[in-house]
């Protein structure tokens, strides 16, 4: 029986898009029940409409605080039923309120070899750093930033002359074959 997800996003999409792509090839035995966005104009938006997908916009704008919009989330999850909540590109912390109400239940996929170059600009801190290798991470979600428990990873090298744009498109290309595959492997894991 497959296992009900929600798809949380704020951009371009390809990690929601690698998602869809999985599923509907059979790579992941899941359904989207929903695609949520922050952003009306988030371009990720129409691979969820283009599969069939439901969508739904949610400002955080409208909403008196964090913990407001993250209860108005949560209440949009749980009356589709969702069991696994993935972050693909979403540009918001979560509180205490949405993490609390999905434990271990939540997945994000960052691009750097957590623990290193926690939150923006990964990319560019590897470099700055002098790193030799930098990559992909897909984790559980808890209240500090990019620090939940890690449940895949893939290193990409860094290589001479590499700019932020070129190592997070190599990184990108391993962000879309590994969150599926974490999927996978956490629905397997909590059957």
């Amino acid at each position: 029986m497959s296992r009900t997800l929600g798809v949380l996003i704020s951009g371009r999409g390809s990690n929601l898009k690698a998602i869809i792509d999985a599923i509907q090839q059979h790579r992941l035995d899941a359904s989207i029940a929903v695609v949520i966005s922050n952003r009306v104009d988030a371009p990720g938006l129409d691979y969820a409409v283009r599969a069939g997908i439901e969508t739904l916009f949610l400002s955080h704008k409208v909403y008196p605080s964090r913990e407001e919009y993250d209860r108005a989330l949560v209440d949009a999850l749980k009356r589709r039923r969702v069991e696994l909540v993935c972050l693909a590109g979403f540009m918001r912390l979560l509180s205490p309120v949405f993490v609390d109400a999905y434990p271990n239940r939540i997945l994000n996929i960052h691009p750097s070899l957590l623990p290193k170059y926690r939150g923006l600009q990964p990319q560019q801190q590897a470099l700055d750093d002098g790193a030799t290798e930098s990559g992909a991470t897909v984790h559980f979600v808890n209240n500090d930033l990019d620090s939940g428990p890690v449940v895949m990873q893939q290193s990409v090298p860094v290589l001479a002359g590499d700019t932020a744009q070129t190592l997070a498109s190599r990184i990108l290309a391993v962000e879309h074959r590994l969150y599926p595959e974490a999927i996978t492997k956490v629905l397997q894991q909590s059957r």
